[in-house]
């Protein structure tokens, strides 16, 4: 399962970086959406995916001995998933914007120096 999850985190990321290079803002922001979506799966990876009882201490124990389920990688993965949705919707309105006010989304046309009115 591990290995399958890692090829597609490897497909995401390629595919993120791949339409982060084209001239359309769109496809700039859907680029974005994958890395980060690669991102989080990829520390879902690293953090190995255990399913096991939570990680609470019983007032009888000292430590865990059990196979446990770590906290922290998902407590990570949730604050990426809420910062990349703010981050998504102001590039959302930050394109809509810059096309109202140019009349283009393409990267190369908004590098020219003229002005469009």
């Amino acid at each position: 399962m591990e290995v399958v999850l890692a090829i597609l985190t490897g497909l995401l990321f390629a595919a993120g970086l791949y339409l982060m290079l084209h001239k359309g803002m769109v496809k700039l922001i859907l680029g974005i959406m994958l890395l980060s979506y690669a991102t989080n799966l990829f520390i879902f990876l690293v953090a190995r995916i255990i399913r096991g009882i939570p990680a609470i201490i019983s007032e009888n124990q000292d430590k865990l001995t059990d196979t446990f389920a770590d906290p922290v990688p998902q407590a990570l993965i949730l604050t990426a998933i809420v910062i990349g949705f703010g981050i998504q919707a102001f590039a959302i309105v930050l394109i809509r914007r810059v096309y109202k006010a140019t009349g283009t989304a393409n990267m190369d046309e908004l590098s020219s120096s003229e002005k469009i009115d």
